[in-house]
């Protein structure tokens, strides 16, 4: 909507859940005639690179993969680097020395994030735990639950969530603890549980789409890999601030140091996985 209210443009949203409809819409995309088609996600590249060469006229995107192709481009968010500074506030939270990691299903950007995060984690708490889980789809808040409790059962006390939907089933599960926090992620989603809830790892998608869509209505546009960071200010971490005054003075302090360091582009990130 923010590309429609900026560019005057017309657009179009469709929802879908098999590869079989990432093809068949892209295609439909592309037979209308639109400029520009997004496929959110890391599992729409290879139907994009499959369609795309038959409609020359789109350009079309998609989201956290490496495919390209002469009107095929990739968006790569850095969302380890605010993963990684929300692993810093869980080190800091944790009373017990072991936090959490769920997911929905183990895409390879998820497990980056999760991967840095416990980077983070360790930056701050060396010898802390970091225990990591996939519920095996992104819709089913029961068993987003179930992970969460199963979890808590073994100490954690910090659970970093990355599920969508199921990850609802992390927040009630939290929020039904003592002394239990969670970070939510993709948007930001410190209001869904105000008061367990650290902060939220945010991707803003409306500004990185529009973005794309001004080069490409300029005629500017280059198919590539589009890197979106901190720096660009596309990807972020926010803290909840009803909670910000309970993460001790010094791992405030690293962290903000840390930020900077990744908006002035010099913070490079090794992480091994979890």
């Amino acid at each position: 909507m923010r590309i429609k209210d900026s560019l005057n443009a017309q657009v179009s949203h469709i929802q879908t859940k098999t590869p079989s409809e990432f093809e068949e819409n892209f295609r439909q995309y592309g037979a209308s005639g639109y400029t520009l088609v997004f496929g959110h996600g890391f599992e729409f590249q290879d139907a994009a690179a499959r369609i795309s060469p038959s409609y020359p006229k789109t350009t079309y995107v998609t989201t956290g993969g490496t495919t390209t192709g002469k009107n095929l481009a990739a968006m790569s968010f850095s969302f380890d680097e605010p993963s990684f500074l929300a692993g810093m506030v869980a080190a800091a939270m944790t009373k017990s020395g072991t936090v959490g990691c769920i997911g929905g299903t183990e895409l390879p950007p998820v497990k980056s994030s999760f991967s840095a995060f416990s980077a983070g984690v360790h930056a701050i708490k060396p010898g802390a735990t970091v225990v990591t889980a996939f519920i095996g789809n992104w819709d089913d808040a029961a068993a987003g639950k179930e992970q969460a409790l199963a979890q808590i059962s073994r100490g954690v006390d910090v659970i970093f969530q990355n599920a969508d939907a199921a990850g609802l089933g992390v927040f009630q599960a939290v929020r039904e603890s003592k002394n239990v926090y969670v970070i939510g992620s993709n948007s930001d989603q410190n209001a869904v549980a105000p008061t367990v809830t650290l902060g939220s790892v945010v991707i803003d998608l409306p500004h990185a789409f529009i973005t794309v869509a001004r080069e490409v209505k300029d005629g500017h546009f280059v198919p590539r890999i589009i890197g979106l960071d901190t720096k660009s200010d596309v990807v972020r971490w926010v803290a909840n601030p009803a909670l910000a005054n309970s993460v001790p003075t010094p791992a405030r302090q690293a962290i903000d140091s840390v930020r900077a360091l990744m908006v002035a582009g010099s913070f490079h990130l090794s992480t091994t996985p979890p």
